[in-house]
């Protein structure tokens, strides 16, 4: 079996392999990850002080040690809220911090009683793991994968159920510790337990910060940086998969075109930065003028996209229509402009690509017809004589 001072030394390699990898992600600017990183850091110190607590002095061999695992653990705790955009701590977990840290010299230095130190700080430590756990598991992303969440809940409950048996093995008398870092077969198989958790639980959190930069990547590939839409390509794929849902269930679909008028002019005018203000407003106006199951999109310059699951050509011409006027009764403000669109429906047959094409039809002819207003295509790919002229 190997010894307490062997673990400790396994410890302390874990610890510091932790911080390595942790620190590798700073830059990322993930939330969680410096606190994350800063803890392991404090276990990393607190382990190596604890080895060698023959060769210093008895406060710093045991007093220092404690209070970085306490911190340590608490500072673990935040780093997972703060990755999930929870409030860091609680005025009571930072007076339980200090009673805790109080109780643990007062029986070490006062009124020595190792097992009562072990059952304090042991219930303290599975508080924080039974938290970290719960955190991971009321907050998590519920569209991203389960499994990073699951593994960091599991390792944290895992370390949590070690430290309750641990608390309660010594703080009821099932086991005395009879000596700092008792060599027991007890002891020994506790603290061992205990260590496992740490390359766990970092390799949890290092998962999470990966998934995390996963999900900016995705989003980088789906939703255009300037105007909060989705791009080209990721809205005729969802397009696609909505057109498949309403074919499958016989609902109907509409789809919009829209482009901005005379965005050309604004450049010219007012300059490229005018213009790209001029797309993140028009981006943010629609989309919150859309109703929530409506899809959205950018489908290159001044041209957008609407998909009106479950809506008939009627009712998407009204909607599309109520945009329109509210665009053009509150423009940019420092470059007003109005909007054009072409309308049409699905119908037997039709794919994504010939309703879009009589859609941009009808587009045209708004255009034409002096913009500002929005016109119903056909079956034909001419546009009928449907048209919301402003108001």
């Amino acid at each position: 079996m190997p010894s307490t001072v062997a673990l400790l030394g396994i410890a302390i390699m874990s610890c510091l392999m932790s911080v390595a990898v942790l620190a590798s992600l700073l830059g990322a600017g993930v939330r969680g990850v410096p606190r994350w990183c800063a803890a392991y850091a404090f276990f990393t110190a607190a382990l190596a002080l604890t080895l060698a607590y023959k060769h210093v002095p008895q406060w710093l061999g045991t007093a220092v040690p404690l209070a970085m695992f306490l911190a340590g653990s608490l500072i673990v705790l935040q780093g997972t809220r703060e990755y999930f955009g929870r409030p860091l701590a609680s005025v009571v977990e930072y007076l339980a911090v200090v009673a805790v840290f109080g109780t643990a010299l007062y029986v070490t230095y006062g009124r020595p009683d190792l097992d009562r130190r072990i059952a304090v700080t042991s219930a303290y430590f599975a508080y924080v793991r039974f938290a970290i756990a719960w955190t991971t598991l009321r907050y998590r992303t519920p569209w991203r994968p389960k499994y990073n969440y699951y593994f960091l809940a599991i390792a944290a409950l895992s370390g949590a159920m070690i430290h309750v048996a641990r608390s309660l093995t010594y703080g009821l008398g099932f086991d005395h510790e009879r000596a700092f870092l008792d060599p027991s077969p007890l002891n020994v198989a506790f603290l061992g337990l205990g260590i496992l958790s740490f390359p766990f639980m970092s390799i949890a959190m290092v998962m999470l910060a990966h998934d995390r930069l996963a999900e900016r990547m995705e989003r980088l590939a789906t939703v255009d940086e300037l105007t909060g839409t989705l791009v080209r390509r990721a809205f005729i794929e969802r397009a696609e998969g909505i057109l498949a849902v309403a074919w499958a269930s016989g609902t109907p679909l509409a789809f919009a075109i829209l482009d901005i008028d005379n965005f050309k002019a604004i450049n010219d005018r007012y300059g490229h930065a005018a213009g790209d203000r001029a797309l993140t407003y028009f981006g943010a106006a629609v989309s919150r003028l859309l109703r929530p199951g409506d899809l959205f999109g950018r489908l290159g310059g001044e041209e957008f996209a609407v998909l009106f699951p479950k809506t008939g050509v009627a009712e998407a011409l009204r909607l599309t229509n109520l945009v329109r006027a509210a665009i053009a009764a509150s423009p940019c403000e420092q470059t007003p402009y109005t909007f054009s669109a072409g309308v049409d429906e699905f119908r037997a047959g039709d794919t994504l690509a010939r309703v879009m094409v009589r859609a941009d039809a009808a587009l045209y002819t708004a255009k034409a017809l002096g913009r500002n207003c929005v016109v119903v295509a056909s079956s034909d790919s001419e546009p009928d004589q449907r048209v919301e002229q402003p108001y």
